[in-house]
Formats: structure tokens, C-alpha cells, sequence
């Protein structure tokens, strides 16, 4: 019996995605995924709204060849600026999820709560109105974190840790939650927390994302369903495969391990074919 195959697309500038990737396959092992970074381009932060929702879309559109049931923005930065424009040219036949960092959950412990992002996330509008939307009886510091998404980026765990020690020291003292609010500092979860100490909750939203993607594909989560993986890795829209230095990263190991030399799923070689998709564009 053939086992039915659910496509979702992952897009983000660079490894940011890895987390969500990796949550999705957490709850939905049989799902394939396609990654579609933008190496060409990233990051994303310094760019203006205009430019980051060009490439947003340039990147989700570079996926439809595969058929995507679903598409996920795995970057704040594209959510913020390309999340509309993509729902517009793409919904409803293609759900797209975006993300939000997670500060309503890190508000309901009380506080204080302070939030790490990039220099440019920590400065703007949309930081603020999520802040004042849920956490605004809450004290709240925004940290920028600078060189963070970088070192991670260049997995340069000696800029890692470099990184993470600046952030702890620019963090007010008495802070009970922590937000990350850039989606490539999940991959080093284990790092900020070690350096925030045990006291502190980290908050991060690649779970909630993934269960959320499950929804709109109408999706239970099933962690005990047969393992398919990643199917197929985009370079700012070409063919390619994922970084070695992933394995660096815990759920970037874990990513890897689904892939033969070329980024496609091992799940090929049980049988179990994916589906053709419609659209004739290839990257």
C-alpha cells in the first residue's frame, strides 16, 4: 500500500529554518519537506520591507514546482514583510504559516521578560506592537544580539559562544523569560540557556509553528508515523543540498540523517514514491 505523501515548504533566508524543519518532522515524520534558503541574498535584516518581500516571494515561488500543500516562513523578518504578499498571490489553495516570536507565552510567567533579536528586529514597529499587543503590563527589554544569526550562520561555535556572552551581560539581572525572537537562535537553545542559568524559561516558537502548519493541512500530529524527510534543499531557487556543518546542530544533524548525498528524502528508497507535482517550473 502506497503511503500518501504531504508536501510543506520551508523558506527562509539561511539556517533559521533548520528548527522549524526539524519540529515539523518531530510531529509528522512522514511529511517531505523542500528547504529553500537564499544564500545569495541574506540576510534579510538589513534589506528594506520592499527588498525582503521580493525575495520572500521569490523564494515560496521557487518551491511551487514541487507542489508544496503547505508553505512555512521560518523568519520573522520575511513574515513580517512578505507574509501578506505571499497569502495574497498563494491562499487558499496553498496555506501559508508564519512566525511570530513568542512573547505571549514568556509574558504569562510574569516577568520581567526580556526578548533576543537582531539590531534591526529589536528597534521596530513590529516588535513593539507585539509587545504592547501581549505582554504590555509586562517589563520587557529587547536585546540585540549582535553577531548571533552570524556565527550560527558560519556554525563558528567559538562566535557562538562569543555572541551569547555579550547578550547575557547586555540582559537586565532578574529577567524569569526569555524570548528568541530570531529563528536561527533555537539551534543553539542549549547555549543561551547554559549562559542564562537554570532560572530562566526559553521561549522559542518552532513547536507551535509546526502544530499550527498541521492545522491548516487538516494534520493530527503523529511522531510514531514511518520517517520520510527532506526531499529536496533550494539555493535562492537552484538545486543544492544542505551544509554539512549542520551536523553541528542537533536538529541540523537530525535533518541531514534524512538525506541521501543529494538532499533528497531517503524515504525514496522504501518505496514510497512522491507525488509529481502540477506545476511545470523548475528552479
Amino acid at each position: 500500500m502506497t503511503h500518501a505523501v504531504r508536501r510543506v515548504a520551508v523558506i527562509d533566508s539561511g539556517l533559521g529554518l533548520v528548527g522549524y524543519a526539524d519540529a515539523l518532522l518531530t510531529l509528522r515524520p512522514d511529511l517531505s519537506l523542500v528547504l529553500s534558503m537564499d544564500p545569495d541574498h541574506m540576510p534579510y535584516g538589513h534589506r528594506t520591507p520592499d527588498e525582503v518581500r521580493a525575495l520572500v516571494l521569490a523564494s515560496a515561488r521557487a518551491t511551487l514546482a514541487f507542489d508544496p500543500d503547505a508553505i512555512v516562513v521560518a523568519c520573522n523578518t520575511a513574515s513580517v514583510h512578505g507574509l501578506e504578499a505571499l497569502r495574497l498571490e498563494l491562499e487558499p489553495a496553498v496555506p501559508v504559516v508564519g512566525t511570530v516570536p513568542a512573547i505571549r507565552p514568556a509574558a504569562a510567567t510574569g516577568g520581567p521578560v526580556a526578548v533576543w533579536a537582531t539590531a534591526a528586529t529589536t528597534s521596530s514597529d513590529y516588535l513593539r506592537g507585539l509587545v504592547d499587543a501581549f505582554a504590555s503590563d509586562i517589563e520587557t527589554t529587547a536585546v540585540p544580539c549582535h553577531g548571533l544569526a552570524e556565527a550560527i550562520e558560519s556554525a563558528d561555535p567559538r562566535a557562538v559562544d562569543d555572541a551569547v556572552a555579550a547578550a547575557t551581560a547586555a540582559t537586565p539581572e532578574g529577567v524569569r523569560a526569555l524570548v528568541l525572537g530570531c529563528t536561527h537562535y533555537g539551534l543553539v537553545a542549549d547555549r543561551i540557556q547554559h549562559a542564562m542559568g537554570d532560572g530562566v524559561l526559553v521561549f522559542d516558537s518552532p513547536i507551535a509553528v509546526a502544530r499550527q502548519a498541521l492545522r491548516r493541512l487538516g494534520l493530527e500530529p503523529d511522531p510514531e508515523a514511518p520517517l520520510w524527510g527532506v526531499e529536496e534543499t533550494l539555493l535562492s531557487g537552484r538545486r543544492g543540498s544542505l551544509p554539512g556543518s549542520l551536523a553541528t546542530y542537533a536538529a541540523g544533524a537530525r535533518l541531514l540523517a534524512t538525506c541521501d548525498p543529494v538532499g533528497r528524502s531517503t524515504g525514496r528508497a522504501r518505496g514510497t514514491e512522491p507525488r509529481v507535482g502540477r506545476n511545470t517550473l523548475r528552479p
